[in-house]
């Protein structure tokens, strides 16, 4: 069984003590590929160092996280913007809106998004997108002149099965993590309906343990827990859910030959 867990954050400070460990824990799982999404300008260092420790196992991404957006976004950008032929990136992101805990520089992350979207269009890579409490925005915004130019995924979604519906008619991919296995959360009826076709997987560790890890640090091994899941909402096999998603992730990340 191979996966790609296509967001991991494991750069940060939580896997300090034991990267080598969690790696090895991740490859003895069938990982194959893990993709690592960038925050700000203060994390793209330590995250390309991860991804020359593990070359062609861990691959990096170019962004600014919405959160990490302020007044002073345009040069986090245009500092960020120098570093585009740094590495190989496999896409522009994270990216996105949130509304979650502050709205104050909402307008800014709407421009910084569509600063994104276009460098995504220029550089001819996918985008991740954050989108918490935001969703209905972004896909207006999608909408407005980027809908068929532009290919991503839509970060831990966790959306209406109506969203969903959208996101995909518009050829984005639905990244879905360890929410899935929480009681209550609403994405087996979205899974019903979208189909493995339009889903990849992923982990955002250390964040959103799955159950029956759920209170600990999130690791890209427990990506098997993810895919158990969705074959138990799919009524398929694990192995064809770690195939299929494995296979939209290589195609929507252009892994193949990698």
């Amino acid at each position: 069984m191979k996966l790609t867990d296509t967001h991991a954050h494991l750069y940060l400070p939580h896997f300090k003590g034991d990267l080598d460990q969690v790696v090895s824990r991740a490859k003895d799982n069938g990982v194959t590929c893990i993709l690592l999404p960038n925050i700000d300008n203060g994390s793209l260092r330590p995250m390309l160092d991860v991804c020359s420790l593990y070359p062609g196992f861990c691959l990096p991404m170019l962004g600014l996280h919405p959160t990490s957006v302020k007044k002073d976004y345009t040069t986090k950008l245009e500092s960020l913007e120098k570093q585009a032929g740094a590495a190989s990136y496999v896409a522009i992101g994270e990216t996105g809106m949130d509304a979650h805990w502050d709205t104050s520089h909402i307008e800014e992350q709407e421009a910084s998004f569509r600063r994104h979207l276009d460098w995504a269009i220029e550089l001819k890579l996918p985008v991740v997108i954050h989108s918490r409490k935001t969703t209905d925005i972004i896909i207006s915004i999608l909408k407005d002149g980027y809908s068929g130019r532009v290919r991503g995924v839509f970060h831990a979604f966790s959306g209406s099965t109506e969203q969903a519906r959208e996101i995909t008619g518009m050829g984005f991919m639905l990244g879905i993590g360890g929410v899935v296995t929480y009681p209550r959360s609403g994405l087996a009826d979205v899974i019903k309906e979208t189909g493995l076709e339009h889903i990849i997987i992923e982990t955002d560790a250390p964040y959103l343990t799955p159950v029956p890890k759920r209170g600990k640090r999130n690791e890209s091994s427990y990506l098997i827990y993810i895919a158990g899941k969705i074959a138990q909402i799919s009524e398929t096999d694990a192995s064809q859910v770690a195939a299929t998603t494995t296979r939209n992730a290589f195609n929507l990340f252009k892994l193949n030959g990698r």
